[in-house]
């Protein structure tokens, strides 16, 4: 996936999940009250990403 050389809100996140996708061109919400009043605002659904995992 291509990345962006300005991180998005996501850089201040803990998680290294989230953080992984801290450079990328999306403008990522993490959980919380910041995307449920936009997307409240916004009249918009809000789409959860649960993750995901390899196993080897």
């Amino acid at each position: 996936m291509p990345t962006n050389n300005k991180p998005n809100r996501l850089i201040a996140e803990k998680s290294p999940y989230l953080l992984q996708h801290a450079h990328n061109p999306v403008n990522w919400f993490p959980w919380g009250e910041e995307a449920f009043k936009k997307a409240k605002r916004e009249n918009k659904p809000v789409l959860v990403s649960i993750g995901y995992s390899t196993c080897h």
